[in-house]
């Protein structure tokens, strides 16, 4: 559970010198070296501190040293390794294997180099794919997730994200396109900064001109673009790799302007044990955007061994509860929920994630209109207080809804799409179902905090 308070402290203490105008870097006590991969890339990596080991997996239109602030707050507690990725920075930049599960191996190849096995992995961007790459391919070496504002090829809602013409630039690569940027790099790479940034000053004016210049580098582009033209073999290898879904714990980040909810939508499609986790007011930057609150997120996370939702429920599987003895926690929605914000979700008996039997108890505001939906699994639901408002049907019809006061029962089929509504009070309502549990809307673009405007 992401703990609240937590969050608050951190907000208060966490102090970033290099929040002013300086190019990013990452902490001078770490030690540098260059690790060769069997895949044919040598990989510069940083490395400092003691403690449980953690991989930073930097994205696109950076390098690195995107990762200064959290790497400076982590280094306290844990073993930092943060590579550039292949092409990228100062790893060298072949003509190939910028696939994701091929650079899957340059880390490997870096985390054992370093003397470490298993790690925990932090990623954005470009690097959620190859983290996924990564956990996919070595899922034993891997002890939690943190995927931040990005899609994953070939994992739903992938078609319909690449459909947005603001990902303009997926398909932007080629000599042609080398010849169009070069000299340009700076004018490419601002529309890409300001187009998905919540804050348009962000990143500053120093972080920007240190991207600009590194990605000016003699192959650097290509490598770059090689990144994007990589995206049709990654999608034939993730549907490989989604037969097996991961089993670490997995934090979805994403940015409010940004992806929002959808990444914990995506991840849910790739990983049994997900926890959402939206950024306020933060577009797709988040280490330039909302440093503080999504360090505190990573490091709430990481160090974080209890189960996601509270569960009044005791060893002996024996639970007793009484209305006034349900804890919302203030989260976002969990797994069989709409994921409608505001709606608040406490975990009764079982795990929607997970195979067998689960009961859900949800809170939902008044005046909250849910859109067609549907569930993968077969659930009953019982309304508990208030008039809850139910139809079904592929779009919302509000001549369809029959109001359903305390007490009332219903079903939600399997696969059968069905829409709500609150009116003037709120109301708390529980389901029962057989996991794992998902949500599908009917219209993506209904899609709760949806509008992903960043890979």
């Amino acid at each position: 559970m992401i703990r609240r308070d937590l969050i608050t402290a951190a907000l208060g203490i966490v102090v970033f010198a290099y929040a002013t105008a300086a190019q990013p870097s990452l902490p001078s006590t770490f030690k540098s070296q260059t690790v060769a991969s069997p895949e044919g890339a040598d990989i510069f990596v940083r490395s400092g501190g003691s403690g449980p080991v953690v991989v930073l997996l930097h994205g696109y239109a950076e390098t690195s040293d995107s990762w200064a602030p959290l790497a400076a707050e982590l280094v306290k507690t844990y073993t930092v390794v943060v590579p550039d990725l292949r092409g990228i920075g100062r790893s060298s930049r072949p003509a190939g294997g910028y696939d994701k599960k091929t650079q899957a191996a340059d880390i490997s190849a870096v985390v054992t180099a370093l003397g470490h096995d298993r790690a925990s992995v932090v990623s954005h961007d470009i690097g959620i794919m190859v983290a996924y790459a990564y956990a996919a391919r070595y899922p034993d070496k891997v002890e939690r997730l943190v995927v931040m504002d990005a899609p994953i090829p070939g994992i739903a809602p992938w078609d319909d994200i690449v459909r947005n013409p603001a990902l303009w630039h997926f398909s932007f690569n080629g000599p042609d396109a080398e010849r169009l940027v070069q000299g340009r790099e700076r004018i490419y790479l601002d529309r890409i900064w300001n187009a998905f940034s919540g804050d348009p000053s962000k990143p500053d004016e120093a972080t920007r001109a240190y991207y600009a210049a590194q990605y000016a580098q003699p192959g650097a582009m290509r490598a770059g673009f090689a990144q994007f033209a990589a995206f049709s073999q990654d999608v034939e290898d993730n549907k490989v790799f989604q037969r097996t879904k991961l089993r670490m714990p997995v934090l979805a980040v994403g940015g409010e302007k940004s992806f929002g909810a959808t990444e914990a939508v995506v991840m849910r499609n790739a990983a049994t044990s997900v926890r959402e986790a939206v950024v306020p007011r933060a577009g797709h930057w988040l280490m330039e955007e909302s440093p503080a609150f999504t360090i505190a997120l990573i490091q709430d996370f990481l160090k974080d061994r209890l189960p996601a939702t509270p569960q009044p429920i005791s060893s002996a599987g024996e639970s007793r509860v009484t209305p006034g003895e349900f804890k919302f926690p203030d989260l976002a929605p969990g797994t069989g929920t709409s994921g409608v914000s505001g709606i608040r979700t406490v975990v009764l008996k079982g795990d929607p994630d997970h195979a067998g039997l689960y009961t859900i108890m949800l809170r939902i505001p008044a005046h909250t209109r849910i859109a067609a939906h549907e569930h993968m699994d077969d659930r009953v639901a019982t309304v508990v207080s208030g008039t809850w408002y139910i139809g079904y049907g592929d779009s919302f019809n509000s001549a369809d809804l029959k109001a359903l006061p305390a007490g009332s029962f219903y079903t939600e089929p399997s696969h059968r799409s069905h829409f709500a509504e609150t009116r003037d009070e709120e109301i708390i309502v529980q389901i029962t179902g057989v996991g794992p549990s998902s949500t599908r809307y009917i219209d993506p673009a209904s899609q709760p905090q949806r509008g992903p405007r960043k890979p």
